[in-house]
């Protein structure tokens, strides 16, 4: 029986800020509850530390230089496939329920004559799925407008539920009240203490909640579901409703992962960032003892929303037939190695947390194990197509069914190195550093040991020994005595770089099954006499010749 999938999917979220992944003061009794009947991804990678591209590709399953939409709002080019392409004929159904971040590619849906208010069409449109409800949850407006343009449901909720300004998401859900009764909005981020304008329950996080719960209350029972569930918290604005603006405070912040060595020699790319806006922000303890108890409430919120949705599977006898995913797009630095934001390939950046429960007996020998193979975020696509019965496309899909590794079973060919990149074109970085686009590129590669990171445009490579430095504070990239390691690196990269990503339209299986076909349909090459093959592929050019016309 093909299970359901529930394939939820946090914006920002740490690997390192739940209760199961060793947090010392942030509990999280629900994401520890599907890590205890399921399997926990310690070194879970995404392919880019950005929304837009980190999304892509785990919709696609295929890396960023693949699908090539490499930056927020980057349209996802028509006719890469995506995970409703993959899952429907199979039999599974594909459904959005809350968050892509994807940019229609417009242009190439006109010039292929494809209609957005046609199924085909809307589902292109719409990154392969199905729409139960989207909303990217990024209504920001300043002086030209609207961030995203599009019509926002969330804002249409609140405007039923009695809120009157004309941009609810932010007066109330991302905006506290100061003393003088005026707005406190959470993008400034001294404001994070205070609790949101709005009623908890009217929150975007339980707002999402109590849609992916109808979206299960009226599947049930019919075809099988891929439910993307995706929310975006605890992404910033850094501000939260009451009671879990003041759950945490500064005395529960951990030290910065950082040290005064990073700002020594620096490498051109990380100086940066680390000395941009977002990165000097984040340098002061006051902001990190400001923004950070308020992240961490929005994980809480996070996980009581969970909670619910666990309970009510449970409840409709729904848990038993559902293959739960918990995962990230990507990190949140908030001041480590002296960042803000995401950008750059340090732990906290890039690895994100992915749990993964299956309900299934072949699971059990697995439940409750962690593992640190490396995995990488397009792993899920084909995991979905093997949860669905079908099989993977590895044509198509550049990752790898974890099955095997949520089974217990432990493949003799597992990947020995995992890949990320970041186009970096579009950043203010990029003009501070005087680049063209074509070299705003950095590529990560990661080992058991080693964190390497290339960055295009002539600079020097970083690394890292994760071994005998896990927190990733001392870059070995220019240090001659690790010049054989960073070789290596540069092999593993140039392996990744020859591989095969661009012939989607044929398997090798096809391939391999149309070797020798044109000789039987007459294309015959490299012969003297016709001895050196069978008689039969000669029988149509034998015979008696016929005569000319008159």
């Amino acid at each position: 029986m093909i299970p359901n999938v529930l394939f939820i999917m946090y914006d920002q979220l740490r690997f390192d800020y739940l209760g199961c992944a060793g947090h010392p003061h942030l509990q999280t009794p629900n994401f520890d509850r599907v890590a205890a009947e399921g399997v926990r991804f310690s070194r879970a990678y995404v392919q880019s530390p950005v929304c837009g591209a980190s999304r892509m590709s785990t919709y696609t399953g295929r890396y960023t230089s693949s699908h090539g939409a490499s930056w927020n709002n980057y349209p996802l080019k028509v006719g890469e496939m995506t995970l409703g392409d993959h899952l429907r004929p199979l039999g599974m159904e594909a459904w959005l329920i809350g968050k892509t971040h994807m940019a229609a590619d417009l242009k190439g849906m006109e010039r292929l004559g494809l209609a957005r208010d046609g199924v085909i069409g809307a589902r292109v449109a719409e990154c392969g799925f199905d729409i139960w409800l989207r909303d990217d949850g990024l209504w920001g407006q300043g002086p030209d407008g609207f961030y995203d343009e599009r019509r926002s449901p969330y804002n249409e909720y609140l405007k039923s539920k009695g809120y009157t300004a004309e941009n609810p998401w932010h007066a109330n859900a991302n905006a506290g009240v100061d003393d003088a009764g005026d707005i406190a909005s959470g993008f400034l981020m001294m404001h994070a203490g205070k609790p949101a304008n709005i009623h908890e329950e009217h929150s975007e996080t339980p707002w999402l909640t109590s849609r992916a719960i109808d979206f299960m209350e009226e599947k049930k029972g019919g075809t099988p579901w891929l439910a993307h569930v995706s929310y975006i918290k605890p992404h910033w604005p850094y501000i939260v409703p009451a009671p879990y603006h003041d759950m945490y405070g500064s005395e529960h912040v951990q030290q910065p992962i950082r040290a005064a060595a990073e700002r020594e020699g620096t490498h051109p790319v990380f100086d940066a960032f680390l000395n941009g806006g977002i990165g000097r922000a984040f340098h002061r303890e006051k902001v990190r003892n400001t923004v950070i108890p308020a992240y961490m409430g929005l994980i809480k919120q996070c996980d009581d929303q969970l909670g619910r949705l666990l309970d009510y599977l449970e409840e409709s006898d729904q848990r038993k037939n559902t293959l739960i995913v918990l995962t990230s797009d990507h990190g949140d630095y908030l001041g480590d190695h002296w960042m803000g934001e995401k950008d750059l390939f340090h732990e906290p950046s890039v690895k994100v947390p992915m749990i993964i429960a299956d309900p299934r007996r072949e699971a059990d020998v697995a439940r409750g194990t962690t593992s640190n193979a490396l995995v990488e975020a397009i792993d899920l696509a084909a995991t979905f197509v093997e949860v669905a019965g079908g099989k993977v496309p590895e044509h198509i899909l550049e990752g790898r069914s974890l099955l095997p590794l949520l089974h217990g079973e432990a493949p003799d060919n597992w990947r020995d190195f995992a890949i990320s990149e970041y186009d970096y074109s579009g950043t203010g970085v990029a003009v501070k550093l005087g680049l063209q686009p074509r070299d705003c590129r950095l590529f990560m590669v990661t080992t058991a040991r080693w964190k390497f990171m290339h960055a295009e445009g002539g600079f020097r490579p970083m690394l890292f020994d994760l071994e005998a430095d896990p927190q990733e504070l001392n870059d070995l990239g220019a240090d001659p005595a690790h010049a054989a390691t960073v070789e290596e690196m540069y092999n593993h990269l140039f392996t990744w770089a020859r591989r095969m990503s661009q012939r989607t339209a044929i398997s090798d299986t096809e391939i391999a099954s149309r070797r020798g076909g044109s000789d039987r349909k007459g294309i015959l090459l490299g012969l003297f006499d016709g001895s050196e093959i069978p008689e039969e592929l000669l029988v149509k050019y034998k015979g008696t010749a016929p005569g000319l016309p008159q």
